[in-house]
């Protein structure tokens, strides 16, 4: 008798799982319409306004969508080395990575670019296992129904690159007063430097941190070439900006000077950016 109520309840605990993974994956967003269209908000930027209402603020948005082609390749390079240098050999998930940062105790995140778009778009930040579970789907899924440049381009779009600051262009024009295309390497590396942690590390104010992950990136910038785009897609202004959104903030008119780090890297420094792949 007990041994055949444990079987039910292995049972019953095998049926629930499976109507679970079942419901979790039928119910997970269509990205095909990515392949074509630009989205008109994230979760990530709907947080942010939920946020910002939660203490009486009003939700903070800059933003503007550029194509591909109208991004510097050294913002390109610059953002692989800093969060995903084998974005164009995975599909998806980086395991090398992954083992790296495991054996490293997670001192460095092991989500490629892939895994951190479908989070921006769908999901929340949390830590929560049935989101990391929705989120290798929808990433499974983009690499499926997209080109890799596409996924690159929709990243470089809507991460978050300061207090309501979304995109490239928007960033590239409120720190430093120039168009996305225009952002020359320096203040790539340290709009790179800044994508972990954008509300903590200030484009307009760099760290001692910020100018020595700014350094580091800029030394392996060379290790990484971003192909061109195949399919270009059409592309409608998000969040049109009003003329003062793009004012410069104070110092920041120009490139920051490429400064040498006022203290040596250590360890755990270098360890937070992947090795570049040959």
């Amino acid at each position: 008798m007990k041994k055949r109520h444990v079987l039910r309840t292995i049972g019953a605990a095998a049926v629930f799982a499976l109507g679970w993974i079942g419901y979790a994956y039928l119910t997970l967003p269509d990205v095909r319409p990515l392949a074509g269209g630009n989205p008109s908000t994230t979760a990530f930027i709907e947080l942010r306004a939920r946020e910002a209402h939660a203490v009486g603020k009003p939700a903070k948005r800059v933003q503007r969508w550029v194509p591909y082609s109208r991004m510097s390749p050294h913002l390109k390079r610059a953002v692989l080395v800093a969060e995903d240098a084998a974005f164009w050999q995975h599909e998806g998930v980086d395991y090398d990575e992954l083992q790296k940062a495991m054996e490293l105790g997670f001192v460095r995140g092991a989500s490629t670019i892939t895994q951190q778009l479908a989070k921006n778009l769908y999901l929340s930040p949390s830590r929560d296992p049935v989101r990391k579970f929705r989120e290798l789907i929808i990433t499974r899924r983009l690499e499926a129904e997209l080109e890799k440049a596409r996924i690159f381009e929709l990243y470089l779009n809507v991460i978050e690159w300061g207090d309501g600051i979304y995109g490239a262009e928007a960033a590239a024009r409120t720190y430093f007063g120039v168009p996305a295309a225009s952002v020359g390497p320096s203040q790539a590396a340290l709009m790179a430097a800044a994508i972990i942690n954008p509300r903590l590390l200030n484009i307009a104010q760099p760290s001692p941190r910020l100018t020595r992950r700014q350094q580091l990136i800029l030394r392996r910038m060379g290790a990484v070439t971003p192909p061109e785009q195949r399919t270009p897609v059409p592309h409608d202004p998000i969040a049109p900006p009003l003329p003062d959104q793009f004012a410069p903030l104070p110092g920041q008119a120009g490139a920051p000077p490429d400064q040498p780090p006022d203290a040596p890297l250590t360890s755990d420094e270098t360890a937070i950016l992947p090795e570049p792949k040959r």
